[in-house]
């Protein structure tokens, strides 16, 4: 199967969103898209100065793009043309790129105001659901690295009129501009619907004009919106249903945590965010590589015990301006790889914010979220038929807890339906409240098929991978500080060759080096992405190492096991951490531990038989866990 190519969109929004604001009173009018029926919200905001904060760091995060960019060298280039130098490639390549840009600008532009719908390629807008209980709005980030969930509670409002349902907002920088400046110590009144209202809202927009008639153009806009971007946007939230380990923070850790990265800048990796989860103890969070340890303040952690290491926690900066308003904070860590989430309990909103290890959801989520996409096989009519009932029962009965959705089936088999309605488009997980929600993304659901690969050669890689055998990891060899790196061989029957692709992922999981005996890569390295060659080797490599984490868990799991290496730490009451390493290599049970940043003690014991060696190794772990150590393998969510 082919990759997806880009969905058409067409928006149209009978004015441009504006506030409207008069020395009393102040009117926010957010413009719906008009092709999505009757749908809006309208009251007055009994916490005008928790919108506008909350609106604002919505914005930052929808705004936020944290991709690399390369330097303007359009002033030097001008320079040297000036000077006389020659027109080299690299001149014609800029002036190529300033066009192109100026061009994409006027063209996404075009068609305002006139009539004539625009041709533009980019992300949706924000999607406003207006539930019975609650008013959201839904962001993705420029870079596809964060999603954001806004819901403000019923209680905000005062004398609020609803229409339930989903529609595209228009939540351009100028609105977002003028909510900022919004006077909180006035009456203010949201008003957000498909139509301009009557009433006190527009009489209080014509007090604000001095009475002058205003000519309120449409908008239109006709979107191509990238199969990569729709992915990244589903997948996220399909990834919400997945089991997680919570843990409660205070207030104080997440001002904590905020200040210590806008104070400081790591110019070395690691650069994660370290969760220790120790039963009966509040959460403690380790900011690497400076490892300063922040003590938390929240409810103690129930659960077993875990060390997790997350990413992505620079944009964790936008919450800033909500630091006033926030009574509670919520962290949930899932799989390696995964989304962190985080759920800001701001009173009479809620804020939930995902965040991704990476800055692309190209190669970096083909291993991760190939566990979302669901399989194909002759179970797939059951699941779709138990999707489609628990489909209707939430339309009949609003939002449901998984519990209430699985009756008369397996939780695993709900878990994994509600997951396949995430990918469609027309059910979201509330991670807050955690419950499941409709919300109709798209009048029509979005073919989970269409969205499965993000590219051509991802959709080869996995033909790769569906042929038994095709795809073996041949060597996974750690690298002490540096990452792991992996070797495998690819059988492809196609092309009548075996390939040998090969990479390195450093401790952030980015890949620092790759190679392949491919014939693409031979032609253009990375220039042109990975070939499929190394992304099936990446996702072989993900569901071997997922496989033998669950495996371990038994005792024919654990017969199997001849060389493995896992690492324990356990804080002390100075905030010393003491590092354990248990290493088994056939009949040989290596040793070592000590302080970390300290030269560790060493000890190796042998044995007759690797029956012995593997209990004894065994045994030890056990018996670390029962002293305090926590198992900080596979620590990366």
């Amino acid at each position: 199967m082919t990759a997806a190519l880009a969905r058409p969109i067409h928006l149209r929004y009978a004015a441009p969103s504006e506030l409207a604001a008069a020395p009393l009173h102040s009117s926010v009018r957010l413009s719906l898209d008009s092709a999505r029926g009757p749908v809006g919200v309208r009251g007055v905001l009994r916490d005008a100065a928790l919108f506008r904060d909350a609106m604002a760091a919505l914005a930052t995060i929808l705004e936020s793009d944290l991709r690399y960019k390369g330097r303007d060298r359009a002033a030097y280039l001008a320079y040297l043309m000036k000077q006389g130098k020659k027109a080299t490639a690299a001149i014609w390549e800029a002036q190529k790129a300033f066009l192109e840009s100026a061009f994409a600008d006027d063209a996404a532009s075009a068609g305002q105001g006139d009539g004539s719908p625009a041709k533009a390629s980019g992300a949706l807008d924000p999607v406003l659901t207006v539930h019975p209980d609650e008013v959201s709005i839904e962001v993705f980030s420029r870079d596809e690295s964060a999603y954001a969930r806004l819901a403000f509670s019923s209680d905000l409002f005062e004398g609020r009129e609803a229409a339930h349902g989903t529609a595209f907002v228009d939540l351009s920088p100028r609105i977002v501009e003028q909510i900022d400046r919004l006077r909180v110590y006035t009456k203010v009144e949201l008003d957000a619907g498909a139509s301009r209202a009557s009433g006190p809202t527009a009489h209080g927009a014509a007090a604000a004009r001095g009475g002058r008639e205003t000519c309120e153009t449409s908008i239109e806009r006709s979107l191509e919106v990238p199969a990569t971007w729709l992915r990244g946007f589903l997948q996220v939230q399909s990834a919400a249903t997945l089991p997680a380990v919570s843990c409660e923070l205070a207030p104080i850790d997440l001002y904590n945590a905020l200040f210590v990265l806008r104070t400081r800048k790591a110019k070395k990796p690691p650069r994660g965010l370290r969760f220790e989860l120790v039963p009966g103890k509040p959460p403690r969070l380790i900011l690497e590589p400076w490892e300063i340890l922040l003590e938390g303040h929240g409810a103690p952690y129930e659960g077993p015990p875990r060390v997790v290491r997350t990413f992505g926690r620079q944009r964790l900066l936008a919450l800033s301006r909500l630091l006033p308003h926030v009574r509670g904070a919520r962290a949930e860590l899932r799989g390696p790889g995964l989304p962190v989430f985080w759920v800001l309990d701001l009173g009479r909103a809620t804020l939930t914010l995902a965040l991704t290890g990476w800055t692309d959801s190209s190669w970096a989520s083909a291993a991760s979220f190939d566990a979302l996409m669901p399989r194909e096989g002759g179970a797939r009519a059951a699941l779709d038929a138990l999707a489609g009932r628990q489909l209707a029962l939430l339309r009949e009965r609003g939002p449901l807890p998984l519990a209430a959705l699985a009756a008369g089936s397996s939780a695993e088999d709900a878990r994994a339906a509600l997951q396949l309605e995430c990918l469609r488009g027309r059910v979201l997980y509330d991670v807050a409240r955690r419950v499941y929600r409709p919300r109709e993304l798209f009048p029509e659901p979005v073919d989970e098929r269409e969205i499965r690969f993000s590219s051509p050669r991802e959709a080869a890689a996995h033909r790769l991978l569906g042929a038994p055998g095709a795809v073996r990891p041949t060597k996974v060899h750690e690298i002490a500080g540096e990452g792991t790196e992996i070797h495998g061989q690819v059988a492809d029957r196609e092309a009548h060759r075996d390939f040998s692709p090969r990479f390195t992922m450093d401790l952030e999981g980015r890949v620092s080096d790759a190679w392949c005996s491919c014939p693409t890569f031979r032609r253009s390295g990375l220039r042109e992405g990975p070939c499929e060659h190394m992304i099936a080797l990446r996702v072989a490599h993900a569901r071997e190492r997922a496989e033998k984490d669950a495996l371990r868990q038994t005792a024919e799991g654990r017969s199997l096991i001849r060389a493995e290496t896992r690492t324990y730490v356990r804080r002390e009451a100075s905030g010393a951490e003491v590092v354990y390493r248990v290493s088994l290599d056939d009949r040989v049970v290596h040793l070592s531990w000590g302080a970390r940043a300290e030269a560790p003690r060493h000890q190796r014991i042998w044995f007759d038989t690797d029956g012995e060696a593997r209990d004894a190794y065994f045994k030890r772990l056990d018996a670390l866990t029962s002293s305090g150590f926590v198992d900080a393998d596979a620590s990366s969510a």
